[in-house]
């Protein structure tokens, strides 16, 4: 006589499958537009995910209280713990609080000046906190070689992305900053031409990818 395999209810099976495969993306947006070119491109990827059953989280770095990095080094000197405390007090310490709970992680700015915005750079600097540099060493090191999280970096340009790419750093710097929240693989959305009007809208292309570029991360 066979027996049949006990059946959970729907409800039960439906909660299961969201505990297995639910993945968290959170996205923080280094632009000062609202709306913008990379606002709207970083929406695109959201809602990518969310359509694959991804939770989605965006922070605009220009609403929180950020301030500069002193310089210390006392973040630096304790060698067990994943990242350093910092002695500042704000909003830094909840947004990489989110971003260690997260599964992936968007990073997005504009280039201005050559490279990431002011509040950008100011977030990335704080990121010292992840090394570990002790006084009388010449260079720091990374806490921890463990990266399981996926990443993408989203930035734009007013000149043709394949001129922008060779004239800027930024891809460069994103990634950097992307590795040490622990990202092990990290994707790139580059639009160029994105001041050619007052406000400018991303193309369909940059929506399509951007979009199929959530959905992805979402279900991996």
């Amino acid at each position: 006589m066979r027996h049949r395999k006990p059946q959970l209810p729907s409800e039960t099976q439906e909660t299961a499958r969201e505990t297995i495969m639910t993945r968290k993306i959170v996205a923080i947006v280094g632009s000062y537009r609202k709306g913008g070119i990379i606002d709207s491109a970083i929406d695109e990827i959201l809602s990518g995910a969310m359509a694959s059953g991804g939770e989605t989280e965006k922070i605009y770095l220009i609403d929180q209280q950020i301030e500069s990095c002193r310089n210390c080094r006392i973040c630096t000197q304790e060698a067990e713990a994943r990242r350093g405390l910092c002695v500042i007090q704000d909003d830094v310490d909840m947004i990489l609080n989110k971003i260690e709970s997260a599964d992936v992680i968007v990073l997005g700015s504009p280039i201005n000046f050559g490279t990431v915005t002011a509040v950008m750079k100011k977030f990335m600097e704080r990121l010292i906190c992840y090394a570990y540099w002790p006084w009388g060493t010449g260079a720091p090191k990374v806490r921890s070689q463990l990266r399981t999280k996926q990443a993408v970096v989203v930035t734009s340009s007013a000149a043709p992305e394949i001129v922008a790419r060779f004239s800027s750093n930024i891809v460069k710097l994103l990634k950097q900053a992307a590795g040490l929240l622990g990202a092990k693989k990290t994707e790139v959305l580059y639009i160029g031409l994105a001041a050619m009007e007052p406000k400018p809208a991303i193309s369909n292309r940059i929506r399509k990818k951007a979009t199929r570029l959530g959905g992805k991360l979402a279900r991996e």
